[in-house]
């Protein structure tokens, strides 16, 4: 005599899925925290320093500016080639001295830009963020082929970016910002998807936390650089 599902097996089944999204819902909650927490440090000392004189002089009359451009970059090698090694500690002590970095090195934005232009920006910023790491998180595409092609644009435009360094041409520049702004747009959804992709519920909370952190620093990265794009194209200039 035919049977329907064994109500058991379908009870236990229910609860492991229903496990594992509730944990995959907090993990990216996480991440999301932490790349909001590292804009929100970056933002403030950003203004701080970009509004006083005194503050922007002492770093940017100074070899300190030099310290102020590489160190992030530092950062991001030690993350790269280190995070396999660190304590969950040190991963979050670097990533918040990376944010207060970052807000330093941007400082420059609030004399070389109208303040209101840097606000409007910022929040047509949010907004295309919010819309593409949403759509990379509920996706069932697979993202990874654009991925590929998208680090592939993201190389070109470091390396027309550096030719226009001397070229000063401002045709380049506007299409280069454009381009910009598709490649971050992208590289939004599709880092988010592989962030998600990342996680596991048989991590260590150890291991949870450097991949959430990790992935707070991928998608800042993207907020970033979508937002200099984006100011580039609609910023007014002082």
């Amino acid at each position: 005599m035919a049977t329907g599902p064994n109500p058991r097996f379908m009870t236990r089944a229910d609860a492991a899925v229903s496990g594992i999204d509730v944990g995959l819902r907090q993990y990216m909650l996480r991440v999301y925290n932490y790349m909001t927490g590292g804009l929100a440090l970056t933002g403030v000392i950003a203004y701080v320093v970009g509004t006083n004189p005194t503050f922007f002089q002492a770093i940017y009359g100074t070899p300190a500016a030099w310290v102020v451009m590489f160190a992030p970059f530092a950062i991001v090698l030690a993350y790269s080639f280190g995070i396999q090694r660190m304590s969950p500690g040190l991963a979050q002590v670097l990533f918040w001295a990376f944010a207060a970095l970052m807000g330093l090195s941007l400082s420059y934005i609030f004399v070389a830009y109208a303040h209101a232009s840097i606000a409007r920006v910022f929040f047509i910023t949010a907004g295309t963020f919010a819309g593409m790491s949403l759509y990379g998180y509920t996706t069932k595409r697979d993202l990874t082929g654009f991925g590929s092609f998208l680090f592939m644009g993201l190389l070109g435009l470091v390396i027309a970016m550096l030719v226009n360094m001397f070229l000063h041409s401002a045709a380049l520049d506007f299409a280069l910002s454009v381009i910009g702004v598709l490649i971050f747009t992208g590289l939004t959804a599709y880092d988010t998807q592989r962030i998600k992709s990342m996680y596991s519920a048989l991590d260590e909370a150890g291991v949870g936390t450097k991949k959430a952190v990790m992935g707070a620093l991928q998608l800042y990265l993207d907020f970033i650089n979508l937002f200099l794009m984006l100011l580039r194209l609609f910023g007014n200039r002082n």
